[in-house]
């Protein structure tokens, strides 16, 4: 059988060995002779599961003693609604920076409950990140909204924007522990877990608390942030096997030697295949410029910059064939994406950047 090595996008390859802790414990959760699929979160094994998950989440970020860390249903994308509807009363507007699909959507969504200055405005072709000094900030907004990894793009912040005291709202869903990060230079941070630190059904925020206690009326109670702080994230029964997964991953990362660790290992990998792109006399095409390329998600096309569809179909066969999967580029895009998680190994990487150099020998004019 072919050795299957996992490039999706999301949701996302998990360390192999969590895996096995899961499969350990799946049917009898920390001794308790019953799985944790049918725990009661009520339960002191539950609750003390759910803080020691919050203090690693603490301890690898840093996380100052003033900012809460929740988790709620719904996702990063739940996520897109929480956000104004707990902040954006405080001026009723808010800035959002369009860097991509997923903050155009977040903006779209932001515009439902208040005014919505688009410091970025969308375009048909992303590319990068403007220059800071061409965005058009509004001192008066609630905050300031960033996606700091578009997914689907392959565009990454290689900064943390000034933002003159208005707070910034970043989601991260897709590069959340790849790397270490200021906190205090947020107001909020969120992001889905299913990209890199967990599975799908949870989203994990991390908020200063002078932000707490500003939510617009409408705002349900599920996702109030204030609600879900003052009931340490069980309000109701949340998504616990979400986050009993995330926990496993974040303590995989620890052991593993932490976010430096990650942020090692992640330019080591996306340098491995942005070398091969580059090396490659034109024959691959990286969509996206050098100063914002992201090290989590990396798009390119192949035959020329505009992509060669038939090359590429050629291509993703041949890759199937190998057991590198779930290398097809967003269906907003086209093209190959490979996406490089923490999970994801250099050794597959290394397999992958042996094929992307024979094909390109097979191929070649």
């Amino acid at each position: 059988m072919v050795k299957i090595h996992n490039f999706g996008a999301g949701p996302a390859k998990l360390p192999e060995e969590v895996y096995e802790i899961i499969k350990e414990e799946l049917t009898n959760f920390q001794g308790t002779g019953i799985s944790l699929l049918e725990t009661s979160h009520r339960s002191q094994t539950y609750l003390k599961f759910n803080t020691e998950v919050q203090n690693v989440v603490r301890r690898l970020l840093d996380v100052p003693s003033n900012y809460k860390i929740l988790f709620l249903s719904g996702g990063g994308q739940g996520q897109f609604a929480a956000v104004p509807l707990n902040l954006i009363s405080r001026t009723g507007t808010a800035d959002y920076v369009v860097t991509g699909s997923w903050s155009d959507k977040a903006a779209k969504e932001a515009k439902k409950y208040g005014k919505v200055n688009l410091v970025v405005p969308p375009t048909n072709r992303y590319e990068g990140i403007p220059d800071q000094s061409t965005w058009n900030l509004d001192p008066n907004a609630s905050y300031v909204h960033i996606c700091t990894n578009e997914t689907i793009h392959g565009i990454e912040y290689n900064f943390i924007p000034d933002t003159k005291g208005v707070p910034l709202v970043a989601d991260m869903s897709s590069n959340f522990m790849s790397k270490k990060i200021d906190v205090s230079k947020f107001g909020v941070i969120y992001g889905g877990a299913q990209k890199n630190i967990g599975t799908s059904g949870v989203a994990l925020v991390i908020v200063r608390e002078d932000l707490l206690n500003n939510a617009l009326p409408i705002c349900p109670s599920i996702l109030d942030w204030t609600v879900t702080a003052k009931n340490d994230s069980i309000l109701n029964t949340p998504p616990m096997f979400a986050i009993y997964v995330m926990g496993r991953v974040l303590e995989w990362i620890e052991r593993q030697g932490g976010l430096d660790k990650m942020e090692e290992l992640a330019i080591k990998k996306s340098s491995l295949i942005y070398n091969t792109i580059e090396e490659s006399n034109g024959f691959y095409n990286a969509t996206v410029a050098k100063n914002a390329r992201s090290k989590m998600n990396i798009p390119f096309r192949i035959g020329s910059p505009e992509g060669n569809e038939a090359l590429e179909k050629e291509f993703l066969k041949g890759a199937e064939a190998r057991g590198l999967i779930q290398l097809k580029g967003h269906r907003m895009v086209g093209g190959i994406r490979a996406s490089t998680y923490n999970a994801v190994t250099v050794e597959e990487v290394e397999t992958l950047v042996k094929y992307m150099k024979e094909f390109l020998v097979q191929n070649s004019k």
